[in-house]
């Protein structure tokens, strides 16, 4: 029997309008709310991402980070 889906957390999340628009293409796509498409990533995100990848990505949005924030 599949793990009934309650939404009880909510946090304030600010993002660019870039990630928004990803979220809405991802969530439209598959055919779900976003609410459904974040909790999806963040709940399977060892197995969504290239781990390999990930530390050099995260490392380039550091070093930009302040540039961006300005």
């Amino acid at each position: 029997m599949p793990k009934r889906l309650r939404l009880t957390r909510r946090f304030p999340a600010a993002m660019t309008n870039d990630a928004y628009r990803a979220l809405q293409r991802f969530a439209e796509d598959a055919g779900i709310s976003q609410d459904e498409a974040l909790t999806f990533l963040f709940e399977n995100f060892g197995s969504v991402i290239d781990k390999e990848n990930l530390g050099h990505r995260l490392r380039l949005f550091k070093a930009e980070l302040e540039d961006r924030k300005a």
